[in-house]
């Protein structure tokens, strides 16, 4: 039987846990630094999903054969070139090829290069510049630090006031670091999540998702990592996938071969279907948080194989979906993205229903879980259409108590 070992401790890592945990390969799964709630399918190990060395360490030590990542800081901070090195097998891409996620200028410049479809885009450094080009174009307009950030580096302002201020946060005040600021035209048109299993010039399809990235319901309020996601996507067409496969990720993944970072791992293709076709906003170089969450529970497909084919190079197995389709809402901690409070008790039902429930920020003291993140829970309904999966994970959410925790009711409210 197989040892794995998943790193990360988020919502995305307990539903890649999920997964293994059901594949009759693997014996035993360690999670670094896990949670709470995959503490119950996994052993967490204290070990941070950043300390390159301790995680090579203790893979070594614990002959683990296959380890999968989770985040972009632990690609970014080259975990899977040191795992290589040692002689270990690791699914996810290089240092270099997670650039492609590290810096929004490399993924425009190549797009720009291998002519995928994107938004008009310049990169400034220079804070002045950035707001003469700004006061040329129209509003809205797209803002985005170069560097990682969580998913709250991308600000769409409104306003002129609003876009000064946060060139200010992003090239004057260092807000996220030391960085360039990408400056983009702003697109109209319903998002897709599209991940795909990329290994060099190989790349297989996973099924569509769509995520909610605003705080409140109709889309209001700042952006965050994902409130909520839904699989698959009613409103993209076949055609629509297609070209997505043939003009965007195939040509992606041949473009980082050219450029000699070779891609392995998922490949995130953050979409939109726009009035003049489908265009990239933005690549990500990992499983997506929360789309894995509402995807890898409509896998067939034993995923032990997945990764062990993309991390040895061998031919990929027949990747099969169910039918069944599913749904998720994100419980998230009262003031999230911005400040919040920790410690507050959660208590669950005895009978959930037709739903999983994967934590992304939960803590365990003397048996019972206590908020220790922003997005807290994310609980995924299943169903024959998305309105069923809607139904049921909504109301397993309204059964969960908790007195620091709010949600969207409106996940999937573009196809309901």
């Amino acid at each position: 039987m197989k040892k794995v070992l998943v790193i990360g401790g988020g919502g995305r890592e307990h539903a890649i846990v999920d997964a293994l945990s059901r594949s009759p390969q693997v014996g035993k799964i360690y999670c670094a630094p896990g949670n709470a709630g995959i503490s119950a399918q996994a052993e967490c190990v204290a070990i941070k999903d950043t300390d390159v060395e301790a995680l090579k360490n203790f893979a070594l030590e614990n002959s683990i054969d296959l380890a999968v990542v989770g985040p972009e800081v632990s690609l970014a901070a080259g975990v899977v070139d040191a795992f290589k090195a040692a002689g270990l097998r690791i699914f996810g891409p290089s240092k270099a090829a997670a650039t492609i996620e590290a810096s929004k200028d490399f993924a425009k410049q190549l797009m720009a290069k291998y002519d995928i479809p994107t938004a008009a885009f310049e990169t400034f450094e220079d804070y002045e510049a950035a707001l003469e080009y700004v006061k040329k174009g129209s509003f809205p307009v797209v803002l985005k630090y170069d560097g990682l950030a969580a998913g709250k580096g991308v600000v769409i302002p409104e306003t002129l006031e609003e876009a000064d201020a946060t060139l200010k946060d992003m090239l004057l005040d260092d807000k996220f670091g030391k960085g360039k600021v990408v400056v983009e035209e702003f697109l109209t048109g319903p998002e897709f999540s599209f991940m795909c299993f990329v290994d060099g010039l190989d790349v297989y399809p996973m099924t569509l998702s769509q995520d909610h990235k605003r705080a409140y319901e109709g889309d209001k309020g700042p952006n965050t990592g994902g409130m909520g996601a839904y699989s698959p996507v009613p409103l993209i067409t076949d055609e629509d996938l297609e070209y997505s496969l043939e003009k965007v990720m195939k040509p992606t993944a041949a473009g980082m071969v050219a450029e000699g970072c070779p891609f392995t791992g998922v490949l995130y293709g953050g979409l939109m279907k726009t009035p003049n076709g489908v265009k990239v906003i933005e690549f990500n170089c990992r499983f997506g948080d929360p789309e894995t969450e509402v995807v890898l529970p409509r896998l067939e497909t034993d995923i032990y194989d997945i990764f062990s084919a993309v991390a040895d190079h061998t031919p990929m197995p027949a990747i099969e979906w169910k039918k069944e389709v599913t749904m998720g809402f994100v419980m998230a901690s009262k003031g999230y993205p911005g400040d919040y409070e920790k410690g507050y008790e959660i208590t669950f039902p005895e009978d959930l229903g037709n739903v999983r429930i994967y934590h992304m920020g939960t803590a365990l003291k003397d048996g019972k879980y206590y908020t220790s993140g922003g997005r807290v829970l994310m609980v995924v309904g299943f169903g024959e259409n998305l309105q069923e999966a809607h139904d049921k994970a909504l109301a397993a959410v309204e059964s969960i108590e908790c007195d620091n925790l709010f949600y969207r009711r409106d996940i999937g409210w573009r196809v309901l």
